[in-house]
Formats: structure tokens, sequence, C-alpha cells
């Protein structure tokens, strides 16, 4: 049986378990990995989240599948186009020079270039598709040039209340007092330009843009198809963007679910709140780089359960060093020991690192060089 490796005929069957599901795969498995706002450099909260979904995919491909990865660029945002105003720059500089830096921070991490690497501004013509399939089924409605979807049922099936779905909607910018709106929790899918716009594209309701959860949509619909096996993103994006990404697609397809998985990585803190640029409370990528490895910083994000908030402390960043030299030194002992086995099957349940850690420790030869190699620790 040519071009069959026979242990995947005769072992166990080999199935991820991310959370509460488990995901029995048959050949290609598409991820799909939402990617970065390029207006600023990379920080460790952003390399937390593609540090996971690398992981994934390594664990995957370790046992056989084939798997197209897309991970977007979202290069038609408000920030991006206030960032380039503030600079002096054109947005589409601005978006070429960041997104630059930041592959460059993901190569030296390790993080595989995804197969698939699509931007906003390259799927206008998607989300005006979209936006006509959600109008032609009832699951939107166009005022004054804008085209609203009916999204107010996402909240609760992402499990947030009414007044926490609100309170998410306006932190993420989605206008929830927005007069032209049948609910709140209705999102834009064509948003209608308005005067002082510098960005625009046609479309029959007029001129205007994406809105930010029908840009995802519409990517993965023109990448995928109606579904993807897992969709990667922080822990922050459930609500709105997830949740309402799914009931775009769902609501425009008909087909559900959407996503078979979530792979959504738990928040990085500092200073007790979030890591993010509006906070001022960032941790640079390339300033941890200058003192310690690229393995290491790897460990520190992923030797912990993946869906699981945790606090940057320097500490902690020196203990992930510590224990990399371990696992070096436990490499370089003899022998194929039991524990070699057990390491890629730690990872296939939940992608328990830190199990195979402590398995490859133990038991040192090829069990630690194995999880070295899978998870590019080296």
């Amino acid at each position: 049986m040519r071009g069959v490796n026979p242990t995947l005929l005769t072992g166990p069957p080999m199935r991820l378990r991310l959370g509460a599901h488990v995901l029995p795969m048959v050949g290609r498995v598409r991820m799909y990995v939402c990617g970065i706002t390029p207006y600023d450099v990379t920080h460790l909260g952003h390399a937390a989240t593609y540090i996971w979904a690398d992981a994934a995919e390594r664990v995957l491909r370790w046992h056989g599948h084939t798997v197209t990865v897309a991970r977007n660029v979202t290069d038609v945002d408000d920030v991006l186009f206030a960032e380039a105003r503030r600079r002096g720059e054109s947005h589409t500089m601005l978006a070429t020079l960041q997104r630059a830096s930041f592959e460059n921070t993901m190569a030296t991490l390790q993080v595989r270039p995804p197969d698939l690497a699509p931007s906003a501004a390259q799927h206008i013509g998607h989300v005006v598709q979209l936006a006509a399939a959600l109008l032609d089924r009832d699951a939107a409605y166009e005022r004054n040039g804008t085209v609203y979807a009916r999204t107010a049922h996402a909240a609760a099936q992402a499990g947030f209340t009414h007044d926490l779905a609100l309170e998410r909607a306006a932190e993420f910018h989605d206008s929830p007092d927005d007069p032209d709106k049948d609910d709140p929790l209705d999102v834009v899918v064509w948003r209608a330009s308005k005067p002082d716009d510098d960005v625009s594209w046609p479309s029959p309701w007029g001129d205007g843009r994406p809105g930010w959860h029908a840009e995802c949509t519409a990517m993965v619909l023109a990448l995928f198809g109606p579904s993807v096996d897992i969709h990667c993103g922080g822990a922050d994006l459930a609500f709105p963007h997830h949740a309402c990404e799914a009931a775009l697609a769902e609501a425009a397809t008909g087909v559900t679910p959407f996503a078979r998985s979530w792979l959504r990585a738990g928040l990085v803190s500092i200073g007790g709140a979030k890591m993010a640029k509006s906070s001022g409370n960032l941790v640079l990528v390339e300033d941890l780089l200058r003192e310690h490895s690229p393995g290491a910083v790897r460990l520190l994000c992923l030797n912990r359960p993946w869906a699981q908030g945790w606090t940057y402390e320097p500490a902690a960043l020196d203990a992930a060093e510590a224990t990399l030299q371990e696992l070096y030194a436990a490499a370089a002992r003899p022998g194929m020991a039991p524990g070699a086995a057990a390491v890629p099957a730690a990872l296939l349940d939940d992608l328990d690192v830190a199990r195979a850690v402590a398995v490859a420790l133990e038991d040192g030869g090829q069990a630690a060089r194995t999880l070295i190699e899978l998870l590019a620790l080296s």
C-alpha cells in the first residue's frame, strides 16, 4: 500500500481532544487562526495564541494528518487607519511593515508559516457576497447603505448574558447604541462610508467597507467552505467576534456547526490587567528574545493548560529556561524509554504539555527528544 503509514492502520485510533470535544479526523484538517491587525509590534499575548495554534498543528502533523492552516491579516480596520494617520503614513505601508515584523518574530519563535495568509483587503468582494447571501435569507437588513446582520441570538449561544454582551459589544466597537439597528447586538456586515472616511470600496449599497466579524467569516468561507475543524484565537474573542463570525456563516450557508472546535488561548495578564496596547502594559517578544531563547518563550506559553489565563512574571520565564535546559540534559540520556509513546499521547489529550514535560523529564532519552522535536523547543 504505497503512501500509507502502516502504523496508522494497525495502531490505536488517534484522536485529538480539545476541551470537551473529541475530534476524529479524516485526511485534511482545516485550521483557521485569527491573525493580527498590523499596526504595532508583537507582544507576549499575541505570541501565546499563535504558539498554541502552532502546537496543535504540529501534534496533528506528527500523527499523520495533512493540516491546512489559514492565518488572516486584518488590514481593514479603524485602529490601523487611525495609527497610519497619526504617523503620517499610508495604511497599506504601515500594514506591510508591521506584518513583516510580525512574521519575522513568528519565524524566530519557530511558529510555522501558514499555508494561507489571507488579508481582509483581498476579500472585499467575498464580504459583499456574504452580505448579499444574508439579505437573501432574511438574516440581514440594509439601512442607509449599511448592512446589519441579525446576530442578537449569538450572545446566548456563546453563554453571555444580555447585559454582559452589551458591555462586550461596546468594548469591541460594535456600536450597540446605533439607532439604525433593529437590535443593539446586531452587527455590521457592510458599513456605509462616512464623510471623513479615506478608505472605501464600492458595493450594491454604496461605498463603504466590511465589518470586522464579516471579514473573518468571508475569508473562512472563501478558503475552506462552510466549516472548519479547528478555529483558533485569543480567549477574549469568544464574544462578540467568534460568536458573531459563526452566526454569520451559519445563517449564510445553513451549515452547522461553523467550527467543530475552538482553540481559544488563555489571556496573558500583567499588573492585574489583560496585556494590550490600550492598557499600556505590554511585554514585547523582541525584548524577551534579547535575553532568552525562543524555546524558553515557547515553553513559558505552553507549559500550562491552553485555555487558562495566566500572569506574566520575569521569574516564570527564568524557570522556563531552566526547565528547557533540564529537557536538553534528559534528551542526552540513552535509551528508548516507554515515555516516548506517552509524550505524543499526552499531547493528543487536550494538548497536555505539562504532563508531556513531566514524562520527558522522568524518562529522558527518546521521550525528551520526542517532546523537544514535536513542540519545536530546540
